[in-house]
């Protein structure tokens, strides 16, 4: 056997021993595993945080998020302008569906950057400052009131600032 050491990304190093009769390919598909599970947990928040809009969004929003014309709000091509405004950030969050869920702080600010970067990311401001677990855990803290007329001025503002008309 031989001693071989190799790095992973944001690990220390660790030495592996290979028996090299057994051949390479062994030892390159160990390492590949190893690589492939360190950058899952990447794509893990991603897959969860879909996975939840999935759970307790998607039935109202629809999967692409277009909403009902009337009833529920679209999100595609449009929720990013509500962080333009002062107010618009806290009301996405607030709105009863989203503060209601029944998932973590870390959960919803997951959703909703997922929600933002997939559904809305044109439209969102430069430099976007995502959620995270402390905000959201504030932001549930505090209802919102007249959920209906708060939208209707935060799409007015939306409108007189950005003239977003597609709502």
């Amino acid at each position: 056997m031989t001693a071989t050491s190799f790095v992973i990304p944001g690990l220390t190093r660790y030495p592996v021993k290979r028996n090299v009769a057994a051949g390479d390919t062994l030892f390159t598909v160990f390492l590949l595993l190893i690589l492939l599970s360190a950058s899952a947990t990447v794509g893990a928040n991603e897959i969860l945080a879909r996975q939840n809009y999935i759970l307790n969004c998607q039935g109202c929003h629809l999967p692409d998020g277009s909403g009902s014309e009337g009833n529920v709000p679209k999100m595609n091509d449009f929720v990013g302008y509500f962080l333009h405004v002062p107010g618009g950030r806290e009301f996405i969050v607030q709105v009863p569906g989203a503060a209601g869920a029944p998932i973590s702080d870390q959960e919803l600010a997951d959703v909703m950057n997922w929600m933002l970067l997939n559904f809305s990311k044109n439209e969102l401001p430069d430099p976007f400052v995502p959620y995270n677990a402390e905000e959201i855990a504030k932001l549930r803290k505090e209802p919102l009131i007249d959920m209906h007329h708060r939208r209707e001025e935060l799409v007015a503002r939306i409108k007189d600032k950005l003239g977003a008309t597609e709502y």
